[in-house]
């Protein structure tokens, strides 16, 4: 089974591995709450959504209607029923936050509402993706402003996602979307989650003496994208972090690799072509850093981010593949923001998310739902002079017009 490792740099061979992630310690509690939104009661999932009758027919014929009625819904607007809100159950503002990204997003619920459901009840209690079908079915029909998310925060305790522990998102985000794809048993629903969300580049290592290349294939789920320059400059805008991070590195003095060619330590450039970008894309702000003898801090200065990326106006032709399939559909709407405030070590998570079903924007904090305008999504963009401000984190984009 793939499994997607945390969005480095990666190495190859020799490469320098740049770190995308630290280690982050967050305290989570409950942030401001939002105006309360009227909504109405939709119809709930099919009876064979519940326990099977005893017996392998019996079980069989749940399966199959539990599958049909899935499908026949797979349509159904995530928003008819109202913004639900999730109570937060212990320090768990940054998994409420991911969840909402995930719910909100009606290409993803397509694929979850096809999932096979499990027929034993020990296998329904250890599933993460059917947890999360039956979260989003409570949720649909609830008409309370929030629900608890108590049966799947229980199942992912099973696989050692604890509560009272403060996670970092976009390490967050990687351990819910491995369990998810690990638990599909549907090949081709795997496939549709992978083909959904996973970016595609390689690495190329290029000898500065002989010019030998060595390349290799890999799979991101985020672009971990800098807020500095290879100078220790500031970047001002997303864009431009973009470019830093598919722009080429020297690699001399002690950084030296080992070239297969003149078999001996030259200079060396390395970098990475895009080669295939998802529907859904997820960019990393590496807003934390560790320094030595120091506590974890955080990088609040302002980075905007545009409503709209087009990536064939970002990207240089040396930047892409050469046989980069879709480069026309490279275009993209901000579709979701995953923002903390506070300090590294004492802060909040929320989500702002655009409803494609409403075309509204919502912000996500916990149990309170509210609609927002774009100069509140803005407001994310961070400032260096307001240390316990929102500052944007993750940022999730969808694809303009899908085929």
């Amino acid at each position: 089974m793939e499994t997607y490792l945390p969005s480095h740099r990666f190495s190859l061979g020799p490469f320098v591995l740049l770190q995308s992630l630290c280690c982050v310690v967050l305290w989570m509690g409950q942030g401001i709450g939002c105006p309360e939104k009227s909504r109405k009661s939709e119809p709930a999932l099919n009876q064979s959504m519940r326990k099977a009758k005893d017996g392998e027919e019996g079980r069989e014929e749940a399966v199959e209607r539990g599958d049909k009625q899935l499908r026949a819904l797979s349509g159904a607007a995530d928003l008819n029923n109202g913004a639900i809100g999730l109570y937060n159950m212990g320090l768990s503002c940054c998994l409420n936050s991911l969840l909402q990204v995930f719910f909100m997003n009606i290409h993803f619920t397509v694929i979850l509402r096809r999932i096979k459901v499990p027929t034993v009840r020990t296998e329904q209690k250890k599933s993460v993706p059917y947890q999360m079908l039956l979260l989003l079915e409570q949720m649909q029909r609830s008409k309370q402003r929030a629900v608890y998310p108590q049966e799947l925060v229980r199942c992912l305790t099973l696989h050692n996602l604890k509560l009272f522990v403060q996670y970092d998102a976009a390490q967050l985000f990687l351990s819910l979307w491995n369990l998810i794809k690990s638990q599909i048993t549907d090949g081709q629903l795997a496939d549709r989650l992978t083909t959904l969300y996973t970016i595609r580049v390689q690495e190329y290592l290029v000898c500065q003496k002989c010019s030998f290349e060595t390349k290799r294939d890999s799979n991101l789920l985020t672009l971990p994208l800098p807020m500095f320059n290879s100078c220790s400059q500031r970047l001002k805008t997303l864009e431009d972090s973009l470019r830093c991070f598919f722009q080429p590195e020297q690699l001399t003095d002690s950084n030296m690799c080992l070239c297969e060619q003149c078999e001996r330590k030259t200079p060396c450039l390395q970098g990475m072509r895009l080669t295939c970008l998802p529907h859904t894309l997820t960019l990393h702000l590496k807003r934390f850093y560790y320094r030595k003898s120091s506590w974890t801090q955080k990088i609040s200065y302002s980075l905007p981010f545009p409503q709209s990326l087009d990536f064939n106006q970002i990207l240089t032709q040396e930047q892409c593949h050469p046989d980069a399939k879709e480069k026309a559909d490279w275009q993209y709407d901000l579709f979701g923001v995953v923002a903390h405030s506070g300090l590294a070590s004492f802060g909040h998570y929320c989500a702002y998310i655009w409803s494609l079903t409403e075309g509204k924007w919502y912000c996500f904090n916990d149990s309170s739902v509210c609609q927002v305008s774009w100069d509140d999504v803005k407001c994310t963009y961070g400032n260096s002079h307001t240390h316990w401000g929102e500052t944007a984190y993750l940022l999730v984009y969808m694809r303009k017009n899908p085929q």
